[in-house]
């Protein structure tokens, strides 16, 4: 078995044909972030993030608002960031 590292990428490629790929964590949503819904009760939305709270659980809770002014709460482990509002 061979491997190629494909550093900049992180992926590794087995001679078996598995390509896998390190784990990144991903960007925690700002206020003014960007960001898009994956999953949940409003999976596909998206909107700026303009609230940030920590629940009595612990799990970052986060407001989004849309384009039209609509806002909604989702937790942020359901959220992905497009574009943070520092870039």
């Amino acid at each position: 078995m061979f491997v190629v590292n494909v550093a900049q990428h992180g992926l590794t490629i087995r001679s078996t044909g598995a390509i896998t790929m390190k784990a990144t964590t991903p960007a925690k949503p700002k206020d003014g972030d960007h960001c898009t819904v994956i999953a949940g009760t409003h999976k596909g939305k998206s909107g700026t993030v303009r609230d940030l709270n920590t629940s009595k659980t612990g799990h970052l809770t986060i407001t989004v608002e849309q384009m039209g002014g609509e806002r909604f709460k989702t937790v942020a482990k359901n959220v992905v960031v497009e574009k943070s509002a520092g870039a």
